[in-house]
């Protein structure tokens, strides 16, 4: 969410929102290329400007050119113009193509490595994942988490990697959101009757469990040769292009509407508009595991210390939030640049380990249950649900509204209910 509107764009919203509440939104800024103004948002406005908005709430348009109480004025019916489109994942605007288009998920690893010659530990280097629209955390085996990374501006990277092995219930994540879902190895008894069916379109490494997969090299969608130095299982990638060539050599579906499974990702705020939840409890350092040792899959490292605890830290400058892990700023490896998010979400789940299995554990993602929707520095505790497969994650405030995220990336990390006592914020 880092477009600004012009004055006279800002004018015309106010006009706009004088629509009734039940009235589809259009953007404010269909007639205009969707790019950052380069002036000075104080210098176009001068005092910030002000009126009452859809709801007669008083609305506000602060320094860097957003009109606030964006939660009354959602996204609507999305339309293209001049060839972009308002992304479901994202709520930006995108050009078309890679909005209607079809996204796709992939596993990768979050591991804490020993780094030859030093002394600490490092998260594996993680390649193109800064431009994942939508980054799904959770526990695996080991009490590490595991990411699932969900992209749809891909057409510039050419390998995203490591390449880790799937889990049931991130392919069960993947199903909600219509991606073709990625992986390099699998828990066989759980992962291999559902990937190996017509529920889930999936480009996988021919393994055992894999009715239908690619092999590895050149010309295949996934190859070694990643992070040099690292254990075998850290070398994996898949690249774009082999990617591509596998979607179409197995006939799935490219975009949203001929496969006809996506229902919604999230509601945003319309364009030009921030939905600051005024009335909410301040939350700028989120830590999805807390700040002490505890075995719910978001380590703290062996101190248990603020500063290597697993955590997001809000810059209000941007309205974004800043991930770090390990006592260090978490960053893609090709291009030094620290993952950030808008939104991010604790979605607490039913767990349980698998014993008669090993340790692989199973997480209830469908149904409902706790949330925390932490967005422009607040936080919001209410509930998720999901009734099916294929339907979306949907978000509520603890009276019934649904939760309106701002525009731009998404982290939801995955909360074992039996450790939802260690999240915190302040």
């Amino acid at each position: 969410m880092k477009k600004r509107v012009l004055a006279a764009i800002i004018i015309a919203m106010s006009v706009l929102a004088g629509c009734g509440d039940n009235a589809p939104v259009n953007s404010p800024v269909q007639a205009v290329t969707p790019e950052p103004s380069t002036e000075n948002p104080e210098e176009q406005s001068g005092e910030p400007e002000s009126g009452p908005d859809a709801s007669g709430t008083e609305e506000t348009v602060t320094a860097d050119g957003y009109i606030t109480n964006g939660e009354n004025h959602p996204i609507g019916e999305r339309t293209v113009v001049d060839g972009k489109m308002q992304s479901y994942l994202t709520g930006e605007w995108k050009d078309a193509d890679v909005v209607q288009r079809r996204n796709f998920a992939v596993m990768i690893p979050n591991n804490r490595l020993k780094v030859p010659g030093q002394d600490y530990s490092a998260t594996v280097p993680q390649h193109g994942i800064s431009q994942a629209s939508i980054i799904y955390e959770a526990p695996v085996e080991g009490r590490i988490t595991r990411l699932m990374a969900l992209f749809e501006d891909y057409d510039d990277l050419d390998v995203i990697g490591p390449v880790r092995s799937s889990r049931d219930y991130y392919v069960y994540e993947a199903m909600a959101y219509d991606s073709i879902y990625c992986n390099w190895g699998l828990a066989v008894p759980f992962v291999a009757p559902i990937i190996n069916t017509d529920r889930i379109d999936n480009i996988s490494v021919k393994l055992e469990g894999i009715d239908v997969g690619f092999g590895e090299g050149p010309g295949q969608p996934f190859d070694r040769g990643l992070n040099p130095g690292y254990d075998l299982e850290f070398t994996s990638s898949m690249n774009i292009d082999g990617y591509t060539k596998g979607v179409e050599k197995l006939g799935y579906a490219k975009t949203y509407a001929e496969h006809g499974r996506f229902e919604q990702a999230f509601t945003f705020a319309d364009e030009g508009y921030l939905a600051t939840y005024d009335s909410y409890p301040d939350a700028t350092v989120v830590y999805p595991g807390g700040t002490s040792s505890n075995k719910g899959g978001y380590a703290t490292g062996a101190k248990g210390t603020r500063e290597s605890a697993i955590r997001f830290e809000y810059n209000e400058e941007d309205h974004q939030y800043y991930r770090y892990q390990y006592g260090a700023a978490q960053v893609d490896a090709d291009n030094d640049q620290q993952l950030a998010v808008t939104n991010v979400v604790f979605k607490v789940c039913t767990g349980q380990v698998r014993g008669d299995e090993g340790d692989y554990l199973l997480f209830g993602v469908h149904g409902t249950g706790k949330a925390y929707v932490f967005t422009n520095g607040k936080v919001i505790e209410g509930t998720w649900k999901r009734d099916s497969d294929y339907a979306a994650n949907m978000f509520y405030d603890q009276n019934g509204n649904e939760i309106v995220f701002n525009q731009g990336k998404t982290w939801i990390c995955c909360i074992w209910d039996e450790y939802e006592q260690y999240v915190s914020w302040e």
